[in-house]
Order: C-alpha cells, then sequence, then structure tokens
C-alpha cells in the first residue's frame, strides 16, 4: 500500500530511536537529500537515521581509512534503516556532511501537532459516523486545515452516509491532494450507486439513474 511521506514519518516517530553500534550514541532521524547516492538507484526511504557523532570510533578511523586507501579526505558516518536492525555506512566530506537533513525537535514538534489533529479528527468523526451526521462529515471534509488524513477518512465516510445533496459540493471542491480526491470520486460513485442516480450528461442535475428525459433540461438521456 502506498504511503505519503507524512505517513511514513509518522510511522518512523512511533518507533524507537535507534543507538549507533559503534559509539552507543542515539542516532539523528536524517531526511534524504533529491539526489542519490553510490548506485543512483534511490534510497527506497524519505528518512534514515544516521549517527553525527564527530567522536564516533567509525567517523573517526573513516579519515584514515579512506586517505590511506583511497587517496580521499572524506569519512563514514553509521546509517540504519529506520525500524530495521539493518546498519550500513554514509561517506562525509567534512564534520558538516549531512547535517543539514537532519530533522530537528521544531520539525519534531509540528508533526506531534498534526499526530494530535489527526487524532482528535478521527474521533469526530466516529461520533459524526454513530450519528449518520452526514452534513458535519462534508464540513471536515471541505475544511483544509484538518490533515489530509483525516479529510481522507471523512471522503470514505460520506460515501456510506451522504446523501445526493453532497454531490453537487463534492464535485466544484478543490481538494489539492491526490489520496483524498481518489477517495471523494469514489463517494460519489457509491452515494449514486446507494440512491440509484446519476448525473444528466447534459446540464449536470442529478435525475434518476433510469431516467429517460431530464427532468431538469428536458433533454432525452437514454442510452447517455
Amino acid at each position: 500500500m502506498f504511503e505519503t511521506r507524512e505517513q511514513v514519518l509518522e510511522r518512523i516517530l512511533e518507533q524507537k530511536k535507534p543507538v549507533c553500534p559503534h559509539c552507543g550514541d542515539v542516532m539523528n532521524l536524517w531526511e534524504v537529500p533529491p539526489i542519490t547516492v553510490g548506485d543512483g538507484l534511490g534510497w527506497g526511504t524519505p528518512y534514515l537515521y544516521l549517527c553525527f557523532n564527530d567522536e564516533c570510533s567509525l567517523y573517526k578511523q573513516g579519515w584514515d581509512d579512506l586517505k590511506e586507501n583511497y587517496a580521499h579526505t572524506a569519512s563514514y558516518r553509521c546509517m540504519n534503516y529506520p525500524g530495521t536492525e539493518q546498519f550500513e555506512l554514509i561517506p562525509v566530506f567534512s564534520n558538516q556532511g549531512g547535517r543539514g537533513q537532519i530533522i530537528d525537535e521544531e520539525i519534531l514538534a509540528e508533526q506531534e501537532i498534526i499526530k494530535e489533529a489527526i487524532k482528535n479528527g478521527f474521533a469526530m468523526l466516529a461520533e459524526c459516523f454513530v450519528r449518520k451526521d452526514g452534513p458535519s462529515v462534508l464540513r471536515i471534509l471541505m475544511d483544509p486545515a484538518h490533515p489530509n488524513r483525516v479529510r481522507k477518512k471523512a471522503a470514505e465516510m460520506i460515501g456510506d452516509i451522504g446523501d445526493v445533496e453532497a454531490i453537487e459540493p463534492l464535485r466544484n471542491a478543490k481538494f489539492g491532494n491526490d489520496l483524498v480526491q481518489k477517495e471523494v470520486d469514489a463517494a460519489i460513485t457509491k452515494i449514486h450507486a446507494t440512491h440509484f442516480t446519476r448525473e444528466c450528461p447534459f446540464c449536470a442535475e442529478i435525475i434518476k439513474k433510469r431516467a429517460n428525459v431530464c427532468k431538469h433540461c428536458g433533454k432525452e438521456v437514454a442510452g447517455h
């Protein structure tokens, strides 16, 4: 299943940070750069953990090893793939190399705010579903202040409990997120199926699925 960067980061933040096996320091969460390193096949994840301890034995010894064996002024940092015991090496060419991609505490705090907003949004949706309150679900879906995960869930829910009056605002809205939009399109299809309706191909007004003539524009719709 496809995960957005936000969902990957949220999953990683729920895990315990790894410890560098060379020095025992807690490793830093690191956002991979857009340019690949090595074989050019990509990192396979938008986030990694790196050890930025300048006293790490791997890092300190790396300068001598690379100078002696490859005549390069460079060293290694220990790298970990989140959620695994897989530790590898990544080259750096100064003690500042890669530090620009460290995800600092401010960003992590922002992510905590997003997580809380998602939790609250899901709680609101659960209450709406119990009450079969389609209009409230629609308002949550239309509100860009809610995280996309909440809006995606609201779109899925409106397909289950929404009525035909929800279709027009859903058609006219711009959601700015492909996953949310995909769920909205599926919801519209589901609402039509539930209420045996469709949209007139000429005037776009909602009509009965088996209608031969549109009651709004008067055009024949049989076969369309």
